[in-house]
């Protein structure tokens, strides 16, 4: 069965000006994009079968990423039910020339496992070994049931 660890992935962007907004800032769509792709990658990694967008809760703005910053995303599984896996997504905007990173941008997302004709398939259950692992799958467990 997989681990939370097991689908924990980051990746990064560089913010370019194709990239923003009339105010120097990353397009929100292009937040979006990326959390869901990232997502996506998680929860396909997870149940070993394609993985769908089927809701992105509440997805919160806290700051923008300016051009030139980095936009550091991440996503891990933290539950499941019998087809669906829910991913936590945050991204933070992180400058490589200092090292400093503050958080952007978080939601909860969930994704359903399909099969080649498009037919919601079950997925395994999760599982922690580790106490990362069970920390991370905590922390999102409690956000998602106080937001």
């Amino acid at each position: 069965m997989p681990t939370v660890l097991e689908t924990y992935l980051e990746n990064r962007w560089m913010v370019q000006p194709n990239h923003s907004n009339h105010l120097g800032s990353t397009h929100g769509g292009n937040v979006l994009k990326w959390m869901d792709e990232l997502g996506a990658m998680s929860a396909m990694r997870f149940a070993g079968e394609t993985c769908v967008t089927a809701r992105m809760d509440q997805v919160n703005f806290k700051r923008p990423i300016p051009v030139g910053d980095n936009a550091l995303v991440e996503a891990f599984v933290y539950d499941t039910g019998e087809t669906s896996v829910k991913v936590r997504l945050r991204a933070s905007r992180e400058d490589l020339r200092t090292g400093e990173s503050e958080p952007t941008t978080e939601s909860y997302s969930v994704y359903v496992a399909v099969d080649d004709d498009g037919t919601p398939v079950p997925v395994p259950d999760l599982t922690t070994d580790s106490e990362r692992g069970e920390r991370l799958r905590r922390r999102a467990l409690d956000g998602e049931a106080t937001r």
